[in-house]
């Protein structure tokens, strides 16, 4: 089943404290931001990809495309200060029904199966989301004292991609515009609607690239995907 990908990549990554778009950062001689690409530019079923940047980053990328000869892009759209903000330019550049895929670019380590799952669900439901469970007990806590001791079993970590009909997340995106509604998510959005959203379970390696911690994972991760290959 066919997709096309909407990519955030206008963020300001000022956790990483790298001085500059952490995007552009390096793992095995590649920017953070092509080995995210690399997933979908190597998936049939990817259609093709919207890429939301900073209008001063434009060049910068546009050239690493080049040298990395990602050939999936559709458009480049300007982001906004916020990511919704810049998915919304996404989905105003794309106009067309089927799946569509909202993937952070700082997420390089996505497997193709959780993708495939994703496109299922979306197909059937109308809206899914990758997540893990917790691994450690989780409590609820004010000022410093805990309140409880939550379920676990009822808790997920939302990642990304989250997939949707283009229908849904359009009418999301819109609604929110309206009420001048700010989400931390595209599902959350789409919740908004009443619409209801499946959960597809990831891989805890689907991590964000937010931190040098997340970096030297990173640098595992693909030192293990290497190993795997020889």
């Amino acid at each position: 089943m066919d997709y096309t990908v909407m990519m955030p990549a206008a963020g300001s990554g000022q956790r990483m404290g790298a001085g500059y778009n952490k995007l552009f950062l390096q793992l095995d001689h590649k920017p953070i931001i092509i080995h995210t690409l690399l997933v979908f530019e190597g998936d049939p079923a990817c259609k093709g990809i919207i890429l939301a940047v900073k209008p001063d980053e434009r060049q910068e990328i546009q050239s690493m495309l080049d040298r990395f000869e990602i050939s999936k892009i559709k458009v480049i759209v300007d982001g906004g200060t916020e990511r919704q903000y810049s998915v919304a330019a996404c989905i105003e550049a794309h106009a067309e029904n089927g799946i569509v895929l909202v993937h952070d670019a700082a997420r390089p380590f996505l497997k193709r199966s959780v993708i495939a799952d994703l496109v299922q669900k979306a197909t059937e439901f109308g809206a899914a989301i990758a997540a893990v469970q917790p691994k450690d007990t989780m409590k609820t806590a004010t000022d410093g004292v805990v309140e409880e001791t939550v379920d676990r079993e009822k808790l997920w970590i939302i990642q990304t991609p989250q997939a949707f009909k283009y229908e849904v997340l359009k009418a999301a995106s819109e609604l929110a515009a309206r009420d001048g509604f700010l989400g931390t998510d595209e599902s959350m959005l789409v919740e908004r609607l009443g619409h209801p959203v499946q959960i597809v379970e990831s891989t805890y390696e689907n991590v964000k690239m937010t931190t040098q911690e997340d970096l030297a994972f990173g640098e595992i991760i693909l030192k293990r995907q290497l190993e795997d290959f020889v």
